[in-house]
């Protein structure tokens, strides 16, 4: 029978392991119209994604209880009408497609 992790460990590795990645939301079509919002959970602390009212991007603040304090921007990207945000700080870098999927001919497999 093996010991379940105590709190610290489990917070650590939720730290190293799972939160300095890209994580998918939600696709863009959840929040349509400028100025619509989203809300969501993501390893504990909330996010808020919000479609901008002046220019129609998508940003992502974390929403945290500080007193006076600003939300906090959140790193968010979209691609192929999916969004995608990434909690660490750290330069991590949403891989760009190597090729244009328009430019993929689409061929029909033989039978």
């Amino acid at each position: 029978m093996t010991t379940p992790p105590d709190d610290r460990t489990f917070r650590r590795e939720m730290a190293t392991a799972y939160r300095s990645g890209w994580h998918f939301i939600d696709l863009v079509t959840a929040i349509p119209r400028p100025g619509d919002s989203l809300m969501v959970t993501l390893f504990g602390e909330p996010v808020v994604v919000v479609r901008d009212a002046e220019d129609d991007d998508v940003r992502a603040f974390r929403c945290l209880r500080r007193p006076r304090g600003a939300p906090q921007p959140v790193r968010c990207a979209v691609r192929y009408g999916m969004i995608f945000v990434n909690l660490d700080q750290r330069d991590h870098q949403l891989v760009e497609p190597l090729v244009d999927p328009e430019t993929i001919p689409a061929t029909p497999r033989s039978a």
